[in-house]
Parts: structure tokens; C-alpha cells; sequence
């Protein structure tokens, strides 16, 4: 019903940032700025009526430039991690910024989470934040001038819909994602281990020691990764198993059961008892990477002084395989000069009765 503008603040190099509130006719909200297509609050409803903050963030830009952690960050140009910064591409090698214990993670030193975007508003019943980002050619390390375009969408069945779109002028490599962290029962409500989920999804990629793939990708039968069956995020977390006690919790790739529609379709739900709020993941992206928040930056607090303290928050990464481009077995994340990225996720929020 209505879409409104604020300062944010101005960024260390001197560049203006934005804040956008998007308000259904529910009087469900999200606020979004042009800092890195950033969500920093989503008000949603519990079984009471009551609509409280759920999405976890920060106060003002500067903690989002400096306190890390990618709090509600579109993340790009390619999201979690390339192996030794480094991949070949039709006989080429490209070498990008190392950032993360000699690998590349979430797109670099300075990746799209870091950049202002464009942003036109869309005002009306479901009202729409559209964000434009172009990356030359190279940035990052990464080939092709790269055209990016990510809509936010609060609809009025109180869902916030993210379409991402990309085209190139050069064969590259993209897998874009959102980096929001959730609790379902309020950002400032404590541990999200007793949150239960459901994942459509029938293996994982396993990591070494530093949560770099080794290109093996196991069933999720019988270890702490099967969500098939609704679970706590807390039931099996703390299990002597050596590939969960890589991350310090969950930090795993799932790779989506069955075939992969072009059309988005429920894959994943999170649900809090407490609140009866509930967060349905409906997406066309083959595979999730959920992270239980393992290792916070206790620097920085969040919004209104909430401490950043572990496992009190779940991002739900909806993307392909990372490292897919150093392992041909991995999903394709290649986009050829012509070709079309087309991608959505839905975060669909409601009351369990």
C-alpha cells in the first residue's frame, strides 16, 4: 500500500545511502536500503496479531560497513566460496581477491553487499523496491560487465518476494543470494535453536577444515543434515559428527530433492512455537545453505543495543553449489553472453494454526 524514502546516512566514501519501507495493507512492513540491497527490519505477525522484528540488522551504515557478517546483504557476484580464489573459464585463468583464509568468499573484498544500488520504487496493493547494480568488467577479478537487477516485492499475502536478474557481455560465472538473518520470534528473543524446520532436500556437499567443498557430495540419511522430516535446529547440532563440527553448527550447502522447476516451489519451512510464526521458503534455486549464525562479531550490536551472541539467528541462502565452478560435478553457475540469470525466492510468512 505504500513505499517510503529516508536518509541512511552517508557511506566512508562519501556516498548517500537510502532507506525504503515497504507497508502491505496487513500492515506487515520490510525496510530495505541501497547499501548492498540490504534488508534491515521485517515486521511480521505472530498468533496473537502482534508484529515484531525478525529480521536482524543495524542501526545506521556504518555499522553495516564495518561489523561484517553480511546482515540482509544481496550477495554477489558469486555467494560462499571459490577455492584459492582462483577458477578457469574456456581455458582462462582468473584470480581473485583472497578474503577468506586464502579463498574468496561472498564475492570478494568489496562485493555487491558493499555497493549503492540504483533503486526505483514501485508503489501500490503489493509495492516493489527495484534495484539496478552494473559490475564492470573485472571487478572483483570476475570477467564480463555484468547487469544485475534484484526486486523486492511485499505482497499482499505477506510474503517478501526477491526476483534477481542478470546479463553479461562476456562469458562469467554468478550465483547471487540473500544474506538475511531470521528469528522468528524477534531478533532481540534469544536462541533460534528451538525453531524447527523442514528442507525438501536429499544430500550435502561436504567441506574440509575450512568449509572449502571437496567435491563429494553425500546422501543426508542418517546425519545431523536430513531435514525431511520436520526437526529443532537444536535436536542435532551438538552430535560428535566430524562434518557439523567443521562450522561450529550448521554452515552446509543442502542440495534440493527431485526436479528443478523454473517455477518457484516450496522447499523449506522455519517455524517458532512460541510466537506461531512461521516462514515458508519457496524458491527455483537448486539448493540452500543454512547457517545458525556460529560465530558473531560481539563489536557490534544490533539494532536498539541487541548484543550479537551465537546461534540466536538462522540465514537461509537460497543458491547453487559453492565452488561449482572448480568441480564440473557441481551445479552450472556460468552465464553466457545472451543468456538470461532468472531467479526467485520467497520468503512466505504466516501463522501455524
Amino acid at each position: 500500500m505504500s513505499i517510503v524514502k529516508e536518509s541512511f546516512g552517508m557511506t566512508k566514501n562519501g556516498l548517500e545511502a537510502s532507506l525504503f519501507t515497504l507497508k502491505n495493507r496487513n500492515g506487515m512492513t520490510v525496510s530495505i536500503t541501497d547499501f548492498g540491497g540490504t534488508v534491515v527490519s521485517l515486521k511480521a505477525p505472530d498468533k496473537y496479531g502482534r508484529y515484531t522484528d525478525v529480521a536482524f540488522g543495524f542501526d545506521s551504515i556504518w555499522d553495516y560497513e564495518n561489523a561484517g557478517g553480511y546482515h540482509g546483504a544481496i550477495i554477489g557476484r558469486v555467494c560462499n566460496r571459490i577455492r584459492g580464489g582462483h577458477f578457469e573459464l574456456d581455458g582462462k585463468e582468473y584470480n581473485l581477491y583472497q578474503n577468506d583464509k586464502g579463498n574468496t568468499l561472498h564475492g570478494g573484498k568489496v562485493g555487491f553487499s558493499h555497493k549503492i544500488w540504483e533503486a526505483s520504487m514501485i508503489d501500490g496493493d503489493e509495492p516493489s523496491l527495484v534495484l539496478e547494480y552494473i559490475s564492470p568488467d573485472m571487478e572483483e577479478g570476475f570477467p564480463g560487465t555484468l547487469r544485475v537487477k534484484v526486486t523486492y516485492t511485499l505482497t499482499a499475502g505477506n510474503a517478501l518476494s526477491v526476483h534477481y536478474e542478470a546479463e553479461t557481455d562476456k562469458k562469467t560465472i554468478v550465483n547471487l543470494t540473500n544474506h538475511t538473518y531470521f528469528n522468528l520470534g524477534g531478533y532481540a528473543s534469544g536462541t533460534v535453536l528451538d525453531h524447527t524446520m523442514w528442507i525438501d532436500a536429499d544430500s550435502y556437499v561436504v567441506t574440509d577444515d575450512d568449509l572449502i567443498p571437496t567435491g563429494e557430495i553425500k546422501s543426508v540419511a542418517g546425519t545431523p543434515f536430513d531435514f525431511r522430516e520436520e526437526k529443532s535446529l537444536g535436536q542435532d547440532i551438538d552430535l560428535l559428527c566430524a562434518d557439523i563440527k567443521k562450522g561450529s553448527g550448521y554452515d552446509v550447502h543442502l542440495n534440493l530433492s527431485g526436479v528443478i522447476s523454473k517455477e518457484p516451489m516450496h522447499r523449506a519451512t522455519l517455524y517458532d512455537a512460541k510466537s506461531g510464526r512461521e516462514m515458508k521458503i519457496i524458491t527455483n534455486e537448486p539448493g540452500i545453505q543454512i547457517y545458525t549464525a556460529n560465530f558473531m562479531n560481539e563489536k557490534y550490536a544490533f539494532k536498539g543495543g541487541y548484543p550479537q551472541t551465537p546461534k540466536n539467528a538462522i540465514a537461509i541462502e537460497t543458491q547453487k553449489m559453492p565452488d561449482a565452478v572448480n568441480n564440473p560435478n557441481f551445479t552450472d553457475i556460468t552465464l553466457d553472453v545472451g543468456g538470461k540469470y532468472d531467479y526467485t525466492t520467497i520468503y512466505q510468512f504466516g501463522v501455524r494454526k
